[in-house]
């Protein structure tokens, strides 16, 4: 679901996840950044709004889902978007933008998780997706699912949630992942396989219970 840009957030906050995953990634018109970007280094400021507007909700999700926390997801939203304003000079146009946020929003979500010294408590709500079936009991099945796996996931550590959401959630190739982590596509595979591995023990676990 679109984050809102209305004047009413005076606080320019991202509003809480309205469901569970992040919706599939529509941030796929490299040209478009690059125009956007070309359009910004020019002197035109509204299209740093645009840039906003384009990525306010993935840098959201793909913090909140290493912090696990609303608060600090914001938080870590708000200061990326400080940073791009004040870096954008030093984007290097041979890389994807996205690949180049992401890193930023990546690396600022985890230096509040060291700040921290420890994970912070999870976040006791997040709405679930609503399906699309007509069918009350599919939509329920997909609930279960959907809680299970949110369950899983909060209970891993911020390395294997960061490496899901970006494979899974933010629909990034091996070879973004491996831009944004500032690794070899051969160590993302490896982080995926071990990550999915986990995740399916506590599938496991959790349906056994």
């Amino acid at each position: 679901m679109p984050a809102s840009t209305g004047s009413s957030k005076s606080s320019g906050r991202v509003r809480p996840p309205h469901q569970l995953f992040a919706p599939p990634r529509v941030i796929v018109d490299d040209d478009t950044d690059r125009v956007l970007v070309g359009r910004y280094r020019n002197g035109d400021r509204a299209a740093f709004a645009e840039i906003v507007i384009r990525y306010q909700r993935p840098i959201y999700n793909a913090a909140f889902w290493v912090l696990r926390s609303v608060e600090d997801a914001q938080d870590v939203a708000q200061i990326v978007f400080l940073k791009v304003a004040e870096r954008l000079d030093e984007y290097d146009g041979q890389y994807k933008f996205f690949s180049w946020i992401y890193r930023i929003a990546v690396n600022e979500s985890l230096n509040l998780l060291r700040r921290h010294g420890r994970e912070e408590p999870l976040d006791d709500e997040i709405d679930l997706p609503d399906a699309d079936s007509a069918n009350p009991e599919s939509k329920l099945n997909d609930a279960q699912v959907s809680k299970r796996i949110q369950s899983a996931l909060m209970t891993m550590s911020a390395n294997d949630r960061l490496v899901l959401t970006l494979r899974h959630f933010s629909e990034c190739s091996y070879q973004e992942i491996a831009e944004i982590l500032d690794v070899d596509e051969k160590t993302v595979k490896s982080r995926l396989f071990e990550a999915r591995h986990r995740l399916r023990d506590l599938l496991v676990d959790l349906h056994q219970h």
